[in-house]
Order: structure tokens, then sequence, then C-alpha cells
């Protein structure tokens, strides 16, 4: 049995978490090419659920990124 590399594990987490977003951003734009001139109401709820998801997988991005070690400081002024 070999013992797991907690950095390396780390690492995973956050490529995961990173396609995760990636894969979330991405439908909010194939969802944005496909909206109507338009909008009806299930296109705003659907709209919403889609931005929801996007935060929820950012946050956790970068939830992973700091437990890999990737902490920034701010960038606002």
């Amino acid at each position: 049995m070999t013992d797991l590399d907690p950095v390396a594990d780390q690492r995973e987490l956050l490529r995961q978490a990173a396609a995760a977003h990636t894969a979330a951003a991405r439908d909010v734009e194939a969802f944005l090419r496909r909206l109507p001139d338009v909008p009806d109401p299930a296109d705003v709820t659907e709209y919403a659920t889609l931005l929801s998801r996007e935060e929820r997988t950012l946050a956790d991005r970068q939830s992973a990124a700091d437990a890999a070690g990737l902490q920034l400081p701010s960038l606002e002024p």
C-alpha cells in the first residue's frame, strides 16, 4: 500500500474544481447563445439556476485553491 501525497491530492481536487467551474461557465455561455430576443420566465429561471451553479463552482474552486496553497491577496484597491 502506498501513502497518498496530500499536496498532490489537493492539486487534483483543485484541477477537478477548475474543470467543474469551466463546465458551468460554458453552460452559461451556451444558454446565452440560444437565448431568444425576448426571454420568457422559464429563460429567466434557467439563467438564475445556471448563474447559481457557476457561482458555487467558482467558490469551490477558490476554496480548493486556498487548500492547495494558492491563497491570493485581495486584488481590490
